[in-house]
């Protein structure tokens, strides 16, 4: 058995687990595997806003200009498109595109094409939202786990690999202990979200800075190929537990250390649904994550479930990818979007004198 950490990622451990290390997991996971030539990745969640349904066109042709723009030269290795509805009533398009290197990235946002379609003038008249969430953790500072072993989704998709049974998953603390910096950093938040540039209250273009050690969580489920079965045990088991958690933090973020939390659905590039979906979510801090999966209700009951029916899952496809970064490495951008969009609803403003 395997740990999750990749070999030319591990180091003396300073720190110690939460499991000894004669611990066998109950039932086999995976994570995805990357040489040493991936140091650091880059996630880009680039989003379209709107109200009105008159909009959704305009909304869609917005996603497929950002979609058409990852064609470019250096354009992400992977990417994907969602749909959701928030607390406020507006519908999300959000196209999400994995990079393998920061230098890539940095090449192609500032292209041409690319750095003038954003900094439009359009953009502030054109009668929706946008924003760009973009966060680049290094290779030790992000883990995954599978539940299945092909077609990685996520940035699984660029890692290229995929490893043997690994050793620390099934208790909790697990997730912590899949990241390399963990052996010897116990990744603690610093800081606060601050607004640098722009009024969330205004509107127009506002910037957000973020602080070290945020905490980002996508929890995926895939029940494309599920069978009877399994497509009952997802709607009818997981999906209602998951919803209501998903709609908690939503809901009541701040109360828990949650700055964002948005339940996709995954879409075509015509906007329909598709048998996919996952969570992304933005904490303070790794602790305040851990905090309130290992003692809320919702998710008590969805990690319950999950445990029962895990050895035997064929078909429905279970994962997971959770990163921290600098606060260098992180960039939030909102154009006319509401202020109660991602970062914007617990960023600090700074008084203006």
């Amino acid at each position: 058995m395997e740990s999750a950490i990749g070999e030319h990622l591990q180091c003396p451990r300073t720190l110690t687990r939460r499991v000894p290390d004669t611990y066998t997991p109950p039932f086999p996971m995976w994570v995805g595997r990357a040489d040493d030539a991936l140091q650091q990745v880059v996630m880009g969640y680039l989003g379209v806003q709107f109200r009105d349904e008159d909009q959704r066109p305009a909304a869609l042709q917005a996603m497929r200009d950002i979609v058409a723009g990852f064609d470019l030269p250096d354009g992400p290795a992977h990417h994907d498109l969602t749909h959701h509805i928030d607390n406020q009533g507006y519908e999300n398009l959000i196209v999400v595109g994995y990079w393998k290197d920061v230098s890539s990235q940095h090449r192609w946002s500032t292209s041409t094409p690319i750095a003038s379609w954003w900094e439009s003038e359009e953009r502030l008249s054109d009668g929706l939202g946008f924003f760009r969430e973009i966060v680049a953790p290094r290779a030790e500072q992000f883990e995954t786990l599978y539940a299945f072993q092909d077609d990685l989704p996520g940035v699984g998709a660029v890692m290229d690999g995929i490893s043997g049974e690994i050793n620390e998953h099934g208790y909790w603390g697990s997730m912590r202990e899949r990241f390399p910096i963990s052996q010897t950093d116990w990744m603690q938040a610093s800081g606060e979200l601050r607004v640098i540039a722009g009024d969330p209250a205004v509107g127009g273009r506002v910037v957000v800075r973020g602080h070290d050690n945020i905490a980002l969580i996508r929890s995926g489920q895939d029940w494309a190929d599920a069978e009877a079965d399994e497509r009952s045990l997802y709607l009818d088991e997981i999906l209602p537990t998951l919803q209501s958690g998903m709609d908690f933090l939503r809901d009541n973020g701040p109360a828990v250390g949650c700055y964002s939390n948005r339940f996709v659905r995954n879409i075509d590039i015509d906007g329909n649904f598709l048998d996919l979906s996952y969570n992304i979510g933005h904490w303070a801090s790794l602790d305040q994550l851990e905090r309130w999966s290992e003692s809320h209700p919702t998710h008590l009951r969805i990690f319950t479930t999950f445990f029962r029916v895990a050895a035997g899952l064929s078909k429905l496809r279970l994962y997971h990818e959770v990163s921290v970064f600098d606060a260098a490495d992180q960039l939030y951008e909102y154009i006319n979007c509401h202020p109660g969009t991602g970062m914007l609803r617990d960023a600090v403003t700074i008084a203006k004198h």
